[in-house]
C-alpha cells in the first residue's frame, strides 16, 4: 500500500464543527450525538397520543384541502394513511442519515458499510421502540410493517448517502469499499 494511500484511508473527514471539537473533547461529542438524541426525542415526541390518526387528521385535512381543495371522507382516508406512511419513511430516513454521521464522525477510520449497519441498527431499535411504546396507547397501534418502513426510509437515506459519497468524493469512496 502506498504511503499516499494509506494516508488518505486513516485521514479524519474534517468538517468545520469537527475541526473546532478537536481533539474529541465534549464538543466533539456533543457534534456527532446531539443530532441523534434530538432525532430519537422527536420520534418520542411523535409517538405520542397527541399524534395519533384521529388527532393528526383534522388539522391535516384543512391544509391539504387548503392547497387541493375538498376531499370526500373515502378520499381522505388514504391520503391521510398516505400522508402518515411518508412522514414515517422521511422522519425514519433522517434518523437513519444522523445517525450515519454519528458513526462517521466517531469512527472516521471504518468502512461505510459498518457505519451503515450501525446507523440502520440504531434506526430498527428506535422503531421497534417507538411501535412497541404506540402498542400501549389507545389511540395507537404498533406495527411491524410500520418498522419496516422506517427501516425502509432509513435505508433508502444511507443509500443516497452512499451515492453522494462516491459521485462527490469517489477517492474516499474507494477507500471505504
Amino acid at each position: 500500500m502506498s504511503s499516499k494511500r494509506r494516508d488518505l484511508e486513516f485521514s479524519t473527514p474534517r468538517t468545520p464543527a469537527l475541526q473546532a471539537a478537536s481533539p474529541r473533547g465534549p464538543g466533539f461529542w456533543i457534534s456527532a450525538w446531539l443530532p441523534v438524541a434530538l432525532g430519537i426525542c422527536v420520534m418520542a415526541l411523535e409517538s405520542s397520543p397527541a399524534f395519533g390518526s384521529d388527532r393528526t387528521s383534522g388539522p391535516l385535512r384543512w391544509l391539504v384541502q387548503l392547497v387541493f381543495g375538498q376531499l370526500n371522507d373515502p378520499t381522505w382516508e388514504i391520503v391521510h394513511h398516505l400522508i402518515r406512511k411518508t412522514g414515517h419513511f422521511v422522519g425514519y430516513g433522517i434518523l437513519g442519515w444522523v445517525w450515519l454521521r454519528a458513526w462517521r464522525m466517531t469512527f472516521p477510520g471504518a468502512r461505510f458499510l459498518s457505519h451503515a449497519g450501525l446507523a440502520l441498527l440504531g434506526t430498527a431499535l428506535v422503531a421497534s421502540c417507538d411501535e412497541w411504546h404506540q402498542s400501549f396507547l389507545p389511540n395507537r397501534t404498533g406495527s411491524p410493517w410500520d418498522v419496516l418502513l422506517d427501516c425502509c426510509g432509513a435505508a433508502a437515506v444511507i443509500g443516497i448517502a452512499w451515492l453522494r459519497l462516491r459521485c462527490v468524493r469517489p477517492e474516499q469512496a474507494v477507500l471505504e469499499d
